[in-house]
């Protein structure tokens, strides 16, 4: 059986411009995982993270909240700093390119 906290990095295939935008990564520890966002203006590209903390409503469905607990609070800091370093890693990438 998987641990509760296992960590978990996947990177987003390449998706036709018509479907929905997914992040280039996405990161996880236990419920809480971290999204990270490339995006373009200007000719310039930048990245934003989301943080969420999932859940299983009373559906019994998995939901997202941005929400967090104070023992969630460790884990979105962890995910922070790697989602930190993946983006300094890709706009490195980027300017080799360049």
């Amino acid at each position: 059986m998987p641990s509760k906290n296992a960590q978990t990095a996947t990177p987003a295939s390449n998706v036709p411009s018509s479907a929905k935008q997914l992040p280039v990564q996405t990161f996880r520890l236990g419920r809480i995982k971290a999204a990270v966002w490339e995006n373009e203006a200007d000719r310039k590209k930048f990245f934003n993270v989301t943080f969420a903390r999932v859940y299983t409503g009373e559906d019994k469905q998995p939901h997202d909240t941005d929400s967090f607990g104070r023992d969630d609070l460790p884990l979105v800091a962890k995910l922070a700093d790697r989602a930190h370093t993946f983006i300094f890693e890709r706009l490195a990438e980027l300017r080799a390119e360049a």
